[in-house]
């Protein structure tokens, strides 16, 4: 399959978000994972400072992206085909709420499609992030008011982590928060 650049998510306001609250959590000696990586920008960011960084995006596409920025990438869903541990994994999930008669059928809608709540991905992820974590590790997660800041705390919450609000800003119709779950 041929790349086509139109098939990654291109780097937006929440990209630049989760980039600035990552660069002021790693650390040289962390062990990181960004997951959805899509064009690459952010693991690359990270690179210049952690011990090591790893990608994973199930896009064929986006993970040839990330692969050209000079990072490590698993072509995989979520962090399904990894086994850690990690001190950071940073994810900018797809967190639009979808309609089914929304959707589209290509690649740049796995960046996109959130599910009906906009927490499909991230209920998911939340189920298993605790296999690759480190024990003293640290989550980084992009979410909007649209998906729902109460509903997605209280999700991770439930799974034991501590939840904080890092960075917030708002764009258009609605506010992105990165959230820090220890």
């Amino acid at each position: 399959m041929p790349f086509d650049p139109a098939q990654v998510y291109s780097p937006a306001e929440d990209t630049e978000l989760v980039r600035k609250a990552a660069l002021s959590e790693v650390t040289p000696s962390d062990r990181v994972l960004e997951i959805g990586s899509g064009s690459g920008l952010i693991a690359r960011a990270l690179g210049e400072i952690a011990a090591l960084v790893i990608a994973t995006d199930i896009n064929p596409h986006a993970a040839a992206s990330t692969r050209a920025q000079g990072i490590d990438v698993v072509r995989t869903d979520l962090c399904a085909a990894l086994s850690g541990p990690f001190d950071l994994i940073v994810f900018n999930p797809p967190y639009l709420p979808t309609q089914p008669e929304e959707r589209v059928d290509d690649w740049l809608e796995y960046a996109l499609d959130g599910g009906v709540s906009g927490r499909d991905a991230i209920e998911r992820f939340a189920a298993d992030a605790r296999r690759v974590l480190a024990p003293a590790g640290r989550i980084l997660l992009l979410i909007s008011s649209l998906t729902g800041l109460f509903e997605v705390s209280g999700l991770f919450q439930l799974k034991g982590y501590s939840v904080e609000v890092v960075q917030e800003q708002r764009v258009e119709d609605e506010t992105l928060y990165v959230l820090k779950m220890s």
